[in-house]
């Protein structure tokens, strides 16, 4: 595989290694905090405040490039009704997404929510395919999910409203990486990621406000450790991430980046057994190496096709302008 000459492949994995980590990491820190506040009203702030470190980020920058004699990029305010239209479909989506994720790691392991989240990109990505080599890969992810059939089926913890909340959160990450990818296209920067998480924090702060809690989140005001954490959260899971995969496109192939990424349902099962004493079974390891199994090949082969056009490849990150979940 070719590398560019300013590409460093051993810093761009390292990248990855940071963002995988950093994502399910902050995903574990959450988790923490939803006894306080709840799932919905913590991925609200995480959202809230990921927009506000971005969008200053973005503005901090297009102020010193303007005191350099650069041209500033077009703000929101400038933006067009089809740049708009298409920002506020990506923050929908993004809202429902971590909504449906959150509320999915309230109840079941993070490995297995990350995994059963998979099968919206994999999905995705088989539908645009269409090609019958790619049925392997199909049927290797329903492997996955008989696997975890057959130990909801034989187990006696299982909880469905959880899976079904994962599944949910995977149909909108494959709308989330469609939508993300047409903002990508028509909005430069990172100025569409800063309003889309607003827009996503609002959608979904509505039905956090009426859904029931032990207390509100405002109450966390009282506590600066409490405020630390939720600060903390927001940019484990979303800055941290976000600015590591930019880096690591940088130094890495889009379809080696790709595959790296499959290591997300593992990483995300690390981070649930080290900071939440959550136990990942043989059966659910197995469920778990299939959809990676899956991810990883639907990517190679979906590479190879498209270098085969001609067109390059796109990434399931370079198709999108953010950070998955968490």
């Amino acid at each position: 595989m070719q590398h560019t000459a300013h590409q460093r492949p051993a810093l761009g994995i390292m990248f990855v290694l940071m963002s995988c980590s950093s994502l399910q990491f902050g995903a574990a820190f959450a988790v923490t905090l939803f006894p306080l506040f709840g799932a919905l009203a913590v991925s609200v702030s995480r959202l809230a405040i990921a927009s506000i470190v971005v969008g200053s980020t973005v503005w901090l920058a297009a102020r010193w490039r303007a005191r350099r004699g650069d041209t500033m990029p077009p703000g929101p305010l400038s933006w067009s009704k089809e740049q708009w239209r298409a920002v506020i479909i990506f923050g929908l989506t993004f809202g429902m997404m971590n909504g449906f994720f959150y509320c999915a790691i309230d109840r079941i392991p993070i490995g297995l929510a990350v995994a059963v989240e998979f099968l919206g990109p994999l999905a995705l990505a088989s539908l645009l395919t269409r090609r019958m080599r790619d049925a392997v890969w199909v049927l290797c992810a329903l492997a996955g999910m008989l696997v975890l059939g057959y130990e909801a089926a034989v187990g006696t913890d299982t909880d469905y409203l959880g899976l079904t909340f994962a599944l949910i959160a995977g149909v909108f990450w494959a709308l989330y990486i469609r939508s993300s990818a047409k903002v990508g296209a028509l909005v430069p920067g990172a100025s569409g990621l800063a309003v889309a998480m607003l827009v996503g924090a609002a959608f979904i702060a509505p039905v956090a406000a009426v859904v029931p809690a032990p207390q509100p989140l405002w109450n966390a005001a009282q506590d600066p450790m409490l405020l630390l954490m939720i600060f903390g959260t927001a940019m484990f899971a979303s800055v941290i991430p976000y600015s590591a995969e930019l880096m690591a496109l940088r130094n890495l192939p889009q379809q080696v980046f790709s595959v790296l990424m499959s290591m997300e349902p593992a990483i995300a099962a690390i981070a649930g057994w080290a900071l939440l004493n959550q136990e990942t079974g043989p059966i659910r390891w197995v469920a778990i190496c299939l959809l990676m199994t899956a991810s990883v090949g639907i990517t190679l082969t979906t590479a190879q096709s498209g270098s085969s056009r001609g067109r390059g490849t796109r990434s399931r990150a370079a198709a999108r302008i953010g950070p998955v979940h968490g």
